[in-house]
This record gives structure tokens, C-alpha cells and sequence, in this order.
């Protein structure tokens, strides 16, 4: 019998691990997880506003970490550093090595040319949108105050502020959500908007196993 995948999850959110073990464990049960988490990228971003060398080269070393584990594939959760994590597909190809919106965004922009896009990290939502190709349009939009109140526990207004965001996006034609960390509120959004709505965890779990299945 062939070993599973292993796949090596690397976040900078811990709110971002739940969500995608919950599209493996629906989409790819069989694939073996790891996790590591350095929740300071985030943090240290949110402070200097800026992806820089040094930033890149701590990406760089957490792709050689899991690569040595004899990873299969790496799958990065953090939609914010995306020069990061191409850096680090650069340096082990033929590796998959995922950013976690890239397969959202190819969805996304085969359901219109007006897309609302929302977070509730800042940052996303400077480095995400030239991700998009041009012969679409990006309507970003934070949902404030919600990423901390999920730091504080408090789901409840989380989802309250992300919905409440999401109604200005109601003359886009799909609503992408940027963060695996917002992913379970797509119904609710949905429901709020009446808009069709994408999210990042099953679009990458979707992507990667096919990425996989192909080199087998």
C-alpha cells in the first residue's frame, strides 16, 4: 500500500488551523498533517507593514524545516505574505508549495468580474488583490474589529462585524474570503448578501490533491 502524503501546513495565525483540517478531513482524510504555526509573522507584519528580506528569509526557513521532515507538499494558510511563499516554491520546486488563496482565486474569477473581497487582517488586503488577474475587478473590504475579537474568544462578534462587512460588497458579483480564519462564515455571508461565495481551505485542499495525485 502507497504511504499517504505527508503535507505540511505552515500558518501565522492559529485561527487558521482549525479551518483547514476540517477541508482535509472532509476532502483528503488520508493525507498526514503537520502543523507548524509562528503566530509573530503575523504579528510582526501588522507591525512593520511591510514584507521585507528578513521577512522572506524567516519564510524561507520554515519551507527548508518541512522540506526536511520529507514533506510532500507544503501549504502555507497565511494570505498575506504571498512574495514569501513564492520565494519559497522558487527554492523547492518541482515541490508543490501552495499559497492558500491562489486556488480560490482561480474559482473566484470564473464567477464575474466584480469581486468583493474580504478580511479581517489588514495586510491581506494589500498584498492579495494584485493576485487577481487583470480583466477583473477588486473590491477590498475589512471587517473591523473581528480579528480581535476572535483573539479574544468571542466568535459571536467575529461573525457579527464580518457580516456586517460583507453588505457593502452586495453589487459584486462573488465574495471571496480571504482568511482560512473567516472560511465559516460563508453561509452567513451568503445569506447576508445574497451573493455566491468562495473561500480558501477547500479550493486548497482541492488544488493540492490534484497537484499530487498528478506527480504519483
Amino acid at each position: 500500500m502507497t504511504t499517504p502524503p505527508r503535507i505540511a501546513l505552515i500558518h501565522a495565525l492559529k485561527h487558521s488551523i482549525a479551518p483547514i483540517e476540517a477541508s482535509f478531513a472532509k476532502a483528503w482524510p488520508e493525507a498526514r498533517l503537520m502543523n507548524l504555526l509562528d503566530d509573530s509573522l503575523s504579528a510582526d507584519l501588522a507591525r512593520d507593514g511591510v514584507l521585507n528580506d528578513a521577512m522572506t528569509e524567516r519564510f524561507l526557513a520554515l519551507g527548508d524545516y518541512a522540506a526536511a521532515t520529507e514533506a510532500n507538499g507544503i501549504l502555507f494558510t497565511c494570505s498575506a505574505f504571498g512574495p514569501c511563499i513564492e520565494a519559497v516554491a522558487r527554492a523547492h520546486a518541482p515541490m508543490p508549495v501552495l499559497k492558500p488563496n491562489e486556488a480560490m482565486i482561480a474559482r473566484a474569477v470564473t464567477m464575474g468580474k466584480r469581486i468583493g473581497l474580504l478580511s479581517t487582517f489588514p495586510p491581506t488586503l494589500v498584498s492579495m488583490p494584485p493576485e487577481f488577474p487583470v480583466s477583473v475587478q477588486v473590491v477590498p473590504k475589512l471587517a473591523e474589529g473581528a480579528l480581535a475579537a476572535l483573539d479574544r474568544g468571542d466568535r459571536a462578534t467575529h461573525d457579527r462585524l464580518i457580516v456586517k462587512a460583507s453588505k457593502d460588497l452586495r453589487d459584486c458579483d462573488v465574495i471571496a474570503l480571504a482568511q482560512f480564519s473567516i472560511a465559516s462564515t460563508a453561509q452567513l455571508v451568503g445569506e447576508a448578501t445574497g451573493r455566491p461565495v468562495v473561500t480558501t481551505p477547500d479550493s486548497a485542499v482541492e488544488k493540492l490533491m490534484a497537484l499530487l495525485e498528478a506527480k504519483a
